[in-house]
């Protein structure tokens, strides 16, 4: 029996991300002033205390009556942390920064030799066959149309994204691109402008590690004056005595803290590229995930008794030289830029 035939996954084996961006950083100002940087303001949290209604569902405890007028009579009392625009202010910018790195399919832990060059061969073989197009233009697409923004996106009057290109003390414009005018739900197997053509092609070169790739990207949403802005939510696993019911998230110390949104959730939008799923078509993009999950939604849309999630498909591809659809292959690419931890369990 061959000695491949005997290659089994590497009980270690991880994966830098290849797509690391920043916090996004959140600032007011006027829409007429895009250009300047020093006309922008940071946007700092407070916090507001309402009065609100009790509107949640009853357990089926407070049926009776009387139970029941206590409990929804009475005021439902929080404190609660707010981000909004001055009301000098129209505009919210949304600032962070992206790097793009090469290697992918290189791990950057294997403690088995003989996988890791069966996987790094099957991995080349991939990328010199399709290239690393399709991840570039999708990633690039969903820069463009500003999907990062989650919530801020909703309802604006008008978006425009400014990408440049960092190199030392040097900065040069990649493109400025009109978020509205980029559908969220598709993407074009080819850039449909040239300014996306050019993001999609540097994307593309940085992860093939031909060029170091650092771009800033300032988004510009005019949201009218005094609007609310939506930065992360922090998830607080103990709250203690604490009577606040939402923390908002923010980078820096006391006044000077500026609200912003995780750099873990820009990095979940720039890789909700996932189309190749059963149910794409109806259900939209997803965040590549090994399983398909989608928290918001409690399900998991590539489930391995289908043999569509990352490991079913990764193993039968290094390990059996079962080479998946061109879809799902892009798929397991797609994962290798997410990065992450995937040795064998057992």
């Amino acid at each position: 029996m061959s000695e491949e035939k005997n290659l089994k996954t590497a009980s270690v084996l991880s994966f830098e991300r290849k797509l690391d961006p920043s916090d996004a950083l959140f600032f007011s100002g006027n829409w007429s002033n895009k250009s300047d940087d020093k006309a922008w303001q940071p946007i700092h949290l407070r916090e507001k205390s309402v009065r609100g209604t009790i509107s949640n569902r009853l357990k089926k405890g407070e049926a009776d009556p009387a139970k029941l007028n206590a409990a929804i009579e009475k005021p439902n009392l929080q404190t609660v942390d707010v981000a909004t625009l001055p009301f000098d202010s129209d505009t919210l910018k949304v600032e962070f920064t992206l790097r793009v790195l090469g290697g992918v399919g290189e791990p950057a832990a294997c403690n088995s030799m003989e996988y890791r060059s069966k996987l790094v061969a099957t991995i080349s073989h991939y990328i010199d066959t399709h290239g690393l197009d399709i991840l570039g233009n999708r990633y690039a697409a969903n820069l463009a149309n500003g999907r990062f923004l989650w919530r801020n996106r909703l309802g604006a009057d008008a978006i425009s994204i400014q990408i440049t290109r960092l190199s030392g003390d040097e900065s040069t414009l990649v493109g400025v691109f009109d978020a509205l005018a980029h559908p969220l739900r598709q993407f074009e197997e080819k850039s449909v402008s040239e300014e996306l053509e050019a993001l999609a092609k540097l994307i593309t070169a940085g992860l093939a590690g031909q060029e170091h790739v650092l771009l800033r990207v300032k988004a510009f949403i005019r949201m009218g004056e005094g609007q609310e802005v939506f930065p992360s939510q922090e998830l607080l696993l103990d709250k203690g005595k604490s009577t606040k019911s939402r923390f908002l998230y923010s980078v820096g110390q006391d006044e000077k803290a500026i609200a912003a949104i995780h750099s873990q959730k820009i990095g979940n939008a720039l890789r909700t590229i996932d189309t190749w799923y059963p149910d794409a078509e109806i259900n939209g993009p997803i965040a590549v995930e090994p399983y398909g999950s989608v928290t918001t939604q409690g399900v998991a849309y590539r489930q391995p008794k289908a043999k569509k999630d990352f490991y079913s498909l990764l193993d039968a591809w290094v390990l059996k030289d079962k080479e998946p659809t061109i879809e799902d292959q892009h798929f397991v690419a797609a994962v290798l830029v997410r990065g992450g931890v995937f040795g064998d369990a057992s």
